[in-house]
């Protein structure tokens, strides 16, 4: 029997739930200077990496590119129908591709106070670049995910003026490029380094806190390591002690268009708040109980399947954060028997809310465990030595 598949969105995860299910799925926001977090390595399919001559960490058109080129090779496009618009269809299953980075959580309500005319509010989500802030004094509240590149783009176009780094909680900061040159993220990320840090978790996050230090001291600002998220960044460093950037606590009041700060610092004559405070995530075109939620929870079976179906006709797929790329983690979520077998009423017994952040080395092995794949390293150690120690000395690339 043939089924027909909805895939509701078109990005890293729909591309790939397109390819595998062959169901039907402008331009988004992004500022232009955004560089890609995670290496090509650890973010691309496993049947097709990127090209050879990309760099490491590729620029997002280079992403898009990348992205386009999956979809040609595997005849997606034909697939896809942009902006498709009161039309009622009828399918076997849905899968909701459309990730965590769609409903901006602006905070304004948060802040006593009243926002003078001169002051531009400013969603990072909604400019392309920083041309239009020249000679303003800009305050930017947020350092999350890739938002500290906006103090470099705004620095750029403001050479005579401070920007003022608001953040409630703060985060570690830490480099695309790793040890010897490698990138970043293929640095410890074997799976003999997380057995290291599962049997000595303090000794790891020890040392792991003495290394970030030696470039950027996070004891100045009251951080303390994996208390926060980590943010992948190599320029803010270098503002901030060139006094290009200032870090200042969380907002307590805006008068007029003067910040006042927790500390009780004031920034006068602020022309731009720029706000990167994250993202909310909603599935405005499902049924509300659908999905029980809370805070950044979700009651997912594998961080995808609803528990509350009679049959496993919705996946939510690709709504997962982790330390690395969500391709690979789409990819095989997708391709477990969940998607085609029915689980037990026994499995969904003791399923409780999930935060999105995963482990990524444990959930994929659990993910190909559900498939049959995940690699006996025992086994393979005894077989044939010279693959067993690249599994378990090497990255855990796709």
């Amino acid at each position: 029997m043939v089924y027909t598949v909805a895939v509701i969105g078109a990005g890293p995860s729909g591309l790939t739930s397109i390819k595998t299910s062959g169901g039907y799925p402008g331009r988004a926001n992004i500022y232009q200077s955004v560089i890609i977090n995670s290496s090509k390595e650890m973010m691309s399919y496993s049947d097709f990496p990127p090209p050879a001559h990309l760099p490491n960490n590729m620029h997002h058109s280079q992403l898009l590119s990348y992205l386009r080129l999956y979809a040609q090779t595997f005849d997606l496009f034909k697939h896809i129908y942009f902006q498709v618009r009161g039309e009622t269809q009828v399918f076997d299953a849905v899968m909701v591709c459309t990730g965590h980075f769609t409903q901006s959580h602006l905070p304004l309500n948060d802040f006593p106070g009243n926002f003078k005319f001169s002051i531009l509010i400013i969603y990072h989500y909604l400019y392309g670049s920083a041309e239009g802030l020249q000679g303003k004094r800009v305050v930017v509240v947020g350092i999350l995910e890739s938002w500290p590149s906006l103090p470099k783009m705004i620095t750029t176009f403001s050479p005579g003026l401070q920007v003022y780094l608001s953040t409630q909680k703060g985060a570690w900061v830490v480099s695309r490029v790793g040890a010897g040159g490698l990138p970043g993220d293929l640095v410890g990320t074997s799976r003999l380094d997380r057995l290291v840090q599962k049997l000595f978790p303090s000794w790891i996050t020890r040392m792991m806190e003495k290394k970030l230090n030696r470039t950027f001291d996070h004891r100045l600002y009251g951080l303390q390591f994996f208390a926060q998220i980590p943010v992948v960044n190599d320029d803010l460093p270098g503002r901030i002690i060139s006094g290009r950037v200032l870090v200042k606590p969380n907002i307590r009041e805006i008068k007029g268009s003067s910040v006042v700060f927790e500390d009780g610092s004031v920034v006068e004559k602020v022309d731009v708040v720029v706000f990167a405070t994250g993202y909310n995530y909603d599935f405005p075109f499902l049924h509300s109980g659908l999905l029980a939620n809370g805070g950044h929870h979700l009651c997912l079976y594998h961080h995808a399947f609803p528990p509350g179906l009679t049959r496993p006709s919705l996946a939510i797929v690709g709504f997962i954060c982790n330390l690395g790329a969500i391709n690979p983690l789409a990819e095989i979520t997708f391709k477990t028997p969940a998607c085609v077998y029915p689980p037990s009423p026994s499995r969904f017994a003791c399923l409780e809310r999930h935060p999105l952040q995963v482990d990524h080395i444990p959930y994929m092995d659990s993910m190909a465990e559900e498939l049959g794949v995940r690699p006996n390293l025992l086994g393979l150690l005894l077989r044939e030595p010279g693959v067993g120690l690249r599994v378990l000395l090497g990255p855990c690339t796709p």
